[in-house]
C-alpha cells in the first residue's frame, strides 16, 4: 500500500502542508512514517520516530522466528514454557486465541509443522499489534498528524476531522505497479493480506490448505491489530471471506477475487 499525504484545512495550514517522511528497514520489511504538523520535522518528532523503531525492535526480539535468540524461538525449541510468558507475549497469544474463536478456526497461531509437530506462528497477530503499539509514541505528539506503515499495513491519525484524509493506495494483486483502489482515512487502520509479495504463505487452519478463489483482502478498521487479524483470517477463508467480513462490526473491506472481480463494503473504498 502507499500513502498520499494531502494537507487538511487547519489553523496551522502552512505547517500541515509540509509532510516529513522517514523510512527504515526493520523486521524484514520497510517501515515508513509520514508526518505533518507541529512536530513533523523537529526534535520531538524525530525522537518519537526513534522510539517507534525501538518499540518495533523490542517486538522483534520477542517474536521473530528468524532470530534464534527470540523468546518465541526459545519456546519452539522447548526451552521456555507458558509459565514464563512476558506480558506482551501473553497478550499476543490471547489475541490469537480470540481470533481463532471468532474466525471459526480459519485463523490459528498454532499449526502443524512439516513432520506433524505443532509450530507456533504468531505472525498473523504480531505485525498489526506491534505497529499499533509502537504508534503510541506518535500519538503523544500534539498538533501532529501521522501515517505509520509497516510492510504496507498502516495506522493513521488526523486531528482535524474536517481535514483532507490520508489517501491509502491499495495495490492491484495482479500487477503491484498499479492501484486497484484508494482508501481515504482520517483516523484508523488499513491492512491487506494476499500473495502478491510473499507468495502463497497463508493457509486455512481448518484444512491446512491454501485458500482458493481469492487474490487479496483489505480491511479498514479502528485499530491495526484487528484490521491485520481480520485481513489474514478472511484471506485464509478463501471464498467465504466477504461473507465473514460482512458480519464483523466496524469493518469495511475490499476483497479481490482470483478472477479479478471485487466485493466491498459500502463506501469502503474509492477507485
Amino acid at each position: 500500500m502507499s500513502v498520499d499525504t494531502l494537507a487538511g484545512s487547519t489553523p496551522d495550514l502552512a505547517r500541515r502542508e509540509r509532510t516529513q517522511r522517514y523510512v527504515q528497514h526493520l523486521m524484514g520489511m520497510p517501515v515508513s512514517l509520514a508526518m505533518r504538523g507541529r512536530h513533523a520535522a523537529d526534535r520531538r518528532g524525530r525522537q518519537a520516530w526513534a522510539d517507534t523503531l525501538a518499540s518495533l525492535r523490542a517486538t522483534d526480539q520477542l517474536f521473530s522466528t528468524y532470530r534464534p535468540d527470540s523468546f518465541l524461538s526459545s519456546m519452539i525449541r522447548g526451552e521456555k514454557g507458558t509459565d514464563q510468558l512476558p506480558a506482551a507475549v501473553a497478550e499476543v497469544f490471547a489475541l490469537g486465541h480470540r481470533a481463532e474463536r471468532e474466525s471459526g478456526g480459519a485463523f490459528a497461531i498454532r499449526r502443524p509443522g512439516p513432520t506433524g509437530e505443532i509450530v507456533l506462528d504468531a505472525d498473523g497477530v504480531v505485525k498489526g499489534w506491534a505497529v499499533e503499539r509502537a504508534a503510541d509514541h506518535l500519538l503523544a505528539l500534539d498538533a501532529t498528524d501521522f501515517c505509520l506503515s509497516a510492510g504496507g499495513d498502516m495506522t493513521c491519525r488526523t486531528l482535524d476531522p474536517d481535514a483532507t484524509p490520508w489517501r491509502i493506495g491499495i495495490e492491484n494483486p495482479f500487477d503491484t505497479r498499479t492501484l486497484i483502489a484508494v482508501v481515504p482515512v482520517h483516523t484508523g487502520a488499513v491492512a491487506t493480506s494476499g500473495t502478491a509479495h510473499r507468495g502463497n504463505h497463508l493457509v486455512d487452519a481448518r484444512t491446512g490448505e491454501p485458500p482458493a478463489g481469492v487474490a487479496s483482502v483489505t480491511v479498514i478498521a479502528d485499530t491495526l491489530t484487528w484490521a491485520d487479524i481480520d485481513a489474514t483470517a478472511a484471506y485464509a477463508m478463501g471464498e467465504q471471506s466477504a461473507d465473514w467480513l460482512a458480519t464483523r462490526p466496524g469493518r469495511s473491506y475490499l476483497v479481490v477475487w482470483a478472477d479479478g472481480t471485487t466485493s466491498r463494503a459500502a463506501t469502503a473504498v474509492d477507485r
